[in-house]
């Protein structure tokens, strides 16, 4: 791993953060069926009912982003009026989600948009935005919802379609990050900004097709520019490539000579138990490594089982206008290398 440079970019994509931005606070607030999961214990709150008290699904949603945010505003002892920018988005169009669950809480804002990749993308730009010294604290969130997702993208749920078991199934929840300039326990080393990956794949109820070409490129480029190695990392977390997704991503990292295997997990199969809860390849949508990061994956890093993690949200750019043109679904992947903090002192010692 690289160690003791300066920060700026790194290799063809990534950036390298010499004083890093830190994880000061994180939320994850999660649905019913998320919340029967294996991961259930580890989220923040479970709301057992899907539209959160609110009349529509995209109400709901809103509403669990804004609780999310919130309450990760809460943890790290800040108020909106101490946040710089907020960074977030969602899967519904025009990001309405993010919009009316943010809208009151008078906070800067980007809109972002990189399909069920957003926290990684949100994560970036945060962290762009700390390193350069434009802000001190700044919030990144995403969210999704298996009712508004498959309303706009697939079939509304009172169709009762028949899934194929390639299907993934979209997360009900939001995860909201607190970023700081400050370094906390746990940091952000540097980031892998993924390319769009088109493998020409049309059909839409097999997601993880769409990405992992998209993670296995922004996985090997990051392996390249920062030097490094799979033994580096304690785990390698894609975001929702279930598992047939994973299957193809280790297939064509092993055809670059990459073996991740024994470090890869994905927050799509980490997340819900297909055998009893019929969830097929597993899971997706922004909310799904989200919710994971937030409850499961940054709980592990602070009891100290892992002290290194890359995790890489992947995204389907999936549009109904382009799908209804017959045209295919590509996918984005970015990558953000977490660390404890005490390996950060270990290695300069």
């Amino acid at each position: 791993m690289v160690k003791k440079l300066k920060t700026g970019p790194l290799g063809k994509q990534s950036i390298y953060f010499a004083k890093a931005p830190g994880l000061r606070s994180w939320a994850s607030i999660a649905g019913k069926k998320e919340g029967e999961g294996p991961l259930g214990t580890y989220f923040d709150e479970v709301i057992d009912d899907a539209a959160f008290g609110q009349d529509t699904w995209e109400e709901g949603e809103s509403k669990f982003m804004e609780h999310a945010c919130k309450l990760a505003l809460k943890k790290a002892g800040l108020c909106a009026k101490d946040i710089r920018y907020l960074y977030g988005g969602d899967l519904l169009g025009q990001l309405i989600a993010t919009t009316f669950g943010i809208k009151n809480m008078d906070i800067p804002f980007f809109g972002i948009y990189g399909a069920c990749s957003t926290a990684g993308e949100a994560l970036s730009m945060g962290s762009m935005a700390i390193a350069a010294g434009y802000a001190d604290h700044v919030l990144a969130t995403a969210s999704s919802h298996f009712g508004g997702a498959e309303k706009t993208f697939r079939f509304p749920l009172e169709y009762g379609n028949q899934r194929p078991l390639s299907a993934t199934w979209t997360v009900t929840g939001s995860g909201a990050f607190v970023l700081s300039s400050t370094e906390g326990e746990i940091v952000i080393r540097g980031i892998t900004t993924g390319k769009i990956v088109d493998y020409g794949v049309k059909d839409s109820q097999n997601m993880g097709a769409c990405m992992a070409p998209a993670a296995a490129s922004t996985i090997y480029q990051h392996l390249q520019d920062f030097s490094s190695t799979p033994d580096d990392y304690d785990r390698i977390f894609t975001g929702d490539l279930g598992k047939i997704g994973q299957d193809l991503l280790l297939k064509l990292l092993s055809e670059n000579g990459i073996d991740i295997s024994k470090q890869h997990r994905d927050c799509g199969i980490e997340i819900f138990d297909p055998d009893t809860q019929n969830t097929g390849s597993g899971g997706s949508g922004c909310g799904c490594s989200a919710i994971t990061l937030a409850g499961y994956i940054t709980r592990q890093m602070l009891k100290g089982e892992w002290k290194r993690v890359l995790f890489v949200p992947t995204g389907a750019l999936l549009s109904t206008v382009s799908f209804n043109e017959g045209q295919p679904i590509p996918g984005i992947a970015h990558a953000i290398l977490l660390e404890t903090k005490n390996l950060r002192k270990s290695e300069d010692a």
